[in-house]
């Protein structure tokens, strides 16, 4: 079973990834685009050392790029290694998917060939996964368009951990070296398109063939391509697309010039369209294609114009960053639900009940004027504590309403029912679970584990909560209950873990113990929690062994 705090760990790993891959589109030329590459293998992979190799012309490859350590920058930056040493490297060693990894017991029958190198000495690994300073972790990169042109080579050294990257290292740096190679294209395009309309601007005599190298560069792009009217009545109306962006959206030249990007983008993402300017303007929303489905895209405009007093064009690159998308959504999944049961795991119950309370506690207005104020909000304190929707606190609008849309969770009274409705909170405990672990085994534990998340999510409403804290202990959080209604949900959660669960032919039975606590404004996410979990206990300890056994 994961430790709680791996999940904290994957997102931190995430976020650091996905801040080195947006830094890549923020290069403005091919030059500074390799070394952010090189800098974001360092700041953001965790390895001091990252060296980018590029693909020249000729097939050879020039160290293009490198970070972590000045003196080996200016010792071997700008050297060549020959392209059939390159591709021994990339055939020696162990396949990690795309990667290669050539621990130090192979290579050093490399120590001599002419790839530029840069290595510490270092003792021998204590143990199996430990990194030895002439370990060599190579991540290919592959020019897009689904070939196996290679357009260069990520290596990678000492990682800070000391140790060789596990599963979720060599997915990240698979990723990373993807992206890179196609912020590296982008590059290479950009630099081609910007060449082209200089060109047009500066040379008159050679203007068609410039518009021609223009065409081609837009024509042959292996990503998508657009250019759209600027101003007036038919403003961002499509004139011309490529062929890839044709693929990309399953509709041909003639019926995408009918539409404007705005006509095709996803009604939640129009808002993301309309804030993205013109002039380099960047934005990842999703695109409808012929069949009805959306595809995330990323845009990246610019302007051009047909000569220097003429008319001005919005050049759009359209790039596919459909799996990008889904390998972030896997991840992000990943990072905030358990591994076994699939319910959330306790990093994303605690930030589902933090959306749901404030700091500020909820005071019950005694007047008329009071009961106004808390209905619409009060002036001071809006503009004082100027909290949002959703729970969070915000800063306040200059000139706003004194209006409060935060709604505050009180806890119901169990000794009198006046309508109060609220945030439930209940904690159940398995009882038996460590018996049927200790004489059944871990297989039989889990398989325990999966039933009962499945049974107290078939118990619980649309948009409930049911997450697993660990072990064998869950959460429910169902909101709009009242003490009556939180007490009638513990006790069908419990008849629904009650009948025995049949595993590899035998059954077994489980009880389980709740207590109910009450989320209310003022109170932190820890404090609401101990309140179920101490209930919870304080109802295990009311009920004798064999009739918690019993359920």
């Amino acid at each position: 079973m994961e430790a709680e705090s791996e999940p904290y760990v994957r997102l931190a790993t995430m976020r650091q990834l996905h801040q080195a891959v947006a830094d890549l589109n923020t290069a403005r030329s091919l030059a500074d685009t390799l070394q952010t590459v090189a800098d974001g293998i360092v700041a953001g992979l965790g390895y001091e050392l990252g060296c980018v190799n590029l693909v020249r012309p000729d097939g050879d490859l020039v160290i293009a790029a490198f970070a972590g350590n000045a003196a080996a920058e200016a010792l071997i930056t700008g050297r060549v290694g020959s392209r059939t040493s390159w591709e021994r490297r990339l055939s020696m060693g162990e396949a990690w998917d795309d990667l290669r990894f050539i621990p130090h017991t192979e290579g050093w029958v490399l120590l001599d060939d002419d790839v530029p190198q840069w290595h510490t000495e270092g003792p021998e690994p204590r143990f199996e996964d430990e990194w030895h300073p002439l370990d060599r972790l190579y991540a290919p990169m592959y020019a897009s368009g689904g070939g196996q042109d290679l357009l260069g080579v990520i290596s990678v050294d000492r990682p800070r951990n000391g140790r060789r990257p596990g599963a979720w290292g060599r997915e990240a740096l698979q990723m990373y070296a993807s992206q890179a190679a196609i912020a590296i294209s982008n590059a290479r395009l950009r630099a081609n398109m910007q060449r082209a309309l200089v060109r047009l601007e500066r040379e008159q005599q050679a203007l068609r063939a410039s518009e021609e190298s223009f065409r081609q560069a837009f024509e042959y792009a292996p990503s998508g391509m657009a250019i759209a009217e600027m101003g007036g009545d038919q403003h961002g109306r499509l004139l011309r697309t490529n062929d890839a962006l044709c693929r990309l959206l399953g509709r041909p030249a003639s019926v995408l010039r009918r539409y404007s990007f705005a006509d095709l983008v996803h009604p939640e993402d129009i808002g993301t369209l309309l804030r993205t300017s013109a002039e380099g303007g960047r934005a990842e929303l999703r695109l409808s294609r012929r069949d009805g489905t959306y595809l995330w895209v990323s845009l990246r405009n610019s302007v051009v114009a047909d000569t220097a007093d003429g008319p001005r064009f919005l050049l759009t690159h359209v790039e596919d960053i459909e799996e990008r998308k889904r390998h972030e959504l896997n991840l992000a999944h990943r990072a905030s639900h358990d591994a076994l049961t699939g319910l959330p795991n306790s990093a994303e119950l605690k930030s589902r009940l933090s959306a749901r309370i404030c700091e500020r506690p909820h005071s019950p207005a005694t007047t008329a004027i009071e009961a106004l104020d808390a209905a619409y909000g009060d002036v001071e304190s809006s503009l004082t504590h100027g909290y949002q929707a959703d729970g969070y606190e915000g800063e306040a609008v200059p000139g706003g309403g004194p209006f409060d849309h935060h709604v505050h969770a009180v806890a119901p009274d169990p000794e009198h029912d006046d309508g109060t409705k609220g945030l439930a909170v209940l904690f159940c405990d398995l009882d038996g679970f460590k018996s049927i672990n200790d004489r059944f085994g871990h297989h039989t534990g889990d398989a325990v584990l999966i039933e009962v998340a499945r049974r107290l999510s078939t118990c619980v409403r649309d948009g409930d909560t049911v997450a697993r804290l660990g072990g064998d202990e869950f959460v429910v959080l169902a909101d709009g209950l009242g003490a009556a209604d939180a007490a009638d949900l513990a006790v069908r959660l419990r008849n629904a873990i009650i009948p025995p669960i049949r595993v590899d032919g035998r059954a077994v039975r489980v009880g389980a113990s709740f207590g109910i606590g009450w989320a209310e404004c003022g109170m932190t996410v820890e404090e609401v929690l101990r309140s179920a979990d101490q209930r919870m206990y304080v109802e295990k300890r009311s009920r004798s062994k064999v009739h918690r056994r019993a359920g």
